[in-house]
């Protein structure tokens, strides 16, 4: 049962497996075991992120594919959702209509992206990529009437996801049986059953090809594959993903800028969970995203409690300031490439 979940891809290291095991209980008991406004918002990024992530090592990976839109679609998933429960209320009419559009939108674009642009080398991919997405970026920016500009969209949800929807008078083990739990566990099944789906893609014949190709294309081509389209597919399941997590997005924050979906950031973040988990790994993606979410949300009050330890010693203080804690990110990301070069998954199947 368990290898047929997973695709016939399993972890393959004890250790791998215990904390795949961890990541998906941890999530699913978060509300419980991490009562608190910011720790349930930390859990839910790390849900939608490991989608997002895994859908861009689809690209990166296993197709070798080096693009810098996929926040662009992202963001198209995300304002589709918001752009609907803006225009059409806060049914769930609008947020299907909305998910529907905004997936329809990135496989299309992501069609147009590749079916002109993958016939060149991967260097003049990449920056076409990024010219469509700073231009779409910017784009967004201007069309306040639609977008809301810089300011973005604020919406309400559908009533049974409010905080101020509650099904139970008493608490559960201290946590509140409201729309905001049921909103949470919602992001969390969808985001489970999309990490499944991508796994099967990556582990059918499909998947086989990507590999190939990623290897050497021009041996694929001599056998009859024709790198352009299998390419432009993979680039098409991977902005669809991408739109999925958006909207996923869009539902937990009940908002959309430019600055949370657009953000050239999300795309260096993605980029680094990545590699740090492994490429070529959908479990790489998820080790990843767990990571870096956790050290952005948490690294400050880690080093705030070690610069109050160090207080009265020379240098440390200063040294551990939380301020610089995109120094320390910087260190661990060093170090994790050097003793990790394959990634964290990579070096666990290995040993």
């Amino acid at each position: 049962m368990l290898r047929t979940l997973l695709s016939d891809d399993l972890p393959r290291s004890r250790w791998l497996a215990a904390a795949l095991l961890a990541i998906v209980i941890g999530l699913a008991l978060a509300p419980f075991l991490f009562p608190g406004a910011k720790s349930l918002n930390v859990a839910a990024k790390i849900c939608v992120f490991v989608v997002l992530a895994a859908s861009f090592d689809l690209l990166l990976g296993y197709s070798g594919i080096v693009s810098f839109a996929h926040t662009m679609f992202f963001g198209i998933g995300a304002y589709g959702v918001a752009i609907a429960l803006t225009r059409l209320g806060s049914g769930w009419d609008a947020v299907a209509m909305g998910t529907v559009a905004g997936l329809a939108s990135a496989i299309a674009l992501a069609a147009v992206i590749g079916l002109f642009s993958l016939r060149l080398r991967t260097i003049f991919f990449a920056m076409i990529t990024l010219a469509v997405a700073s231009a779409f970026a910017i784009l967004a920016s201007q069309l306040s009437d639609v977008t809301g500009g810089e300011d973005g969209l604020n919406f309400r949800l559908p009533a049974i996801l409010r905080a101020s929807m509650s099904f139970a008078d008493t608490p559960l083990f201290g946590v509140r049986l409201n729309g905001r739990l049921l909103d949470y566990y919602l992001v969390y099944i969808v985001s489970l059953v999309l990490v499944l789906v991508l796994l099967r893609i990556v582990n059918s014949p499909f998947g086989s090809v990507l590999k190939a190709m990623r290897e050497n294309p021009f041996r694929a081509e001599a056998i009859g594959y024709r790198a352009v389209v299998y390419r432009t597919a993979a680039s098409c399941i991977a902005a669809a993903f991408a739109a999925l997590a958006g909207a996923l997005m869009a539902l937990w924050s009940s908002q959309t800028n430019p600055d949370t979906v657009l953000s050239f950031d999300i795309m260096i973040d993605i980029l680094l969970m990545v590699v740090i988990g492994g490429m070529g790994t959908v479990y790489g993606a998820a080790i990843g995203a767990v990571l870096l979410v956790i050290s952005q949300n948490y690294l400050q009050d880690l080093l705030l409690v070690a610069n109050k330890a160090f207080a009265g010693v020379p240098l440390l203080p200063d040294l551990f300031h939380p301020d610089r804690w995109l120094l320390w990110l910087g260190i661990a990301f060093i170090l994790c490439v050097y003793f990790f070069p394959t990634g964290i998954v990579g070096r666990l199947r290995s040993d």
